[in-house]
């Protein structure tokens, strides 16, 4: 009997330590990736013009006025975004700036959603492109 004893004693201690570890560095992982989560949450709210981007085109219509269709995408991972305000920067054929105008589209956004907007616009005469720019959103709170 007792030589039985310590082997089973001795896998038995190891076996303990073995799993003890494992629970410990998993609640360890859980804990740093919360961490690393709420941190990359607050830099996502801090700075949403870093996280949404603007892509669009123009055309003339029958009317003589210029129709903006974009598209804003939140590459944020976490954060959700609304009323999300444009700047359109309209400019002519040798790249001129002639005349800047701010549009805000009330959307929600949620993280890795896209959504369409569309606008019109009297622009100035000579106008060929149109720039569009994200200047600020608005963050939505859970």
């Amino acid at each position: 009997m007792k030589k039985y004893f310590f082997p089973v004693f001795i896998a038995t201690v190891f076996m303990w330590a073995c799993s003890t570890n494992t629970d410990t560095k998993a609640k360890s992982d859980k804990e740093s990736y919360n961490i690393t989560k709420e941190e990359l949450l607050k830099k996502e709210q801090k700075s949403p013009q870093y996280f949404l981007v603007a892509k669009g085109n123009n055309k003339k219509n029958i009317l003589g006025q210029t129709v903006v269709k974009g598209t804003i995408i939140n590459i944020a991972t976490i954060a959700a975004y609304k009323d999300v305000n444009i700047k359109l920067s309209f400019y002519s054929k040798t790249g001129a700036l002639l005349e800047t105008d701010n549009e805000t589209v009330y959307e929600t956004l949620g993280p890795g959603k896209s959504k369409d907007f569309k606008t019109k616009y009297f622009a100035p005469k000579g106008t060929d492109s149109v720039a569009l720019k994200i200047l600020s959103a608005t963050v939505v709170l859970k």
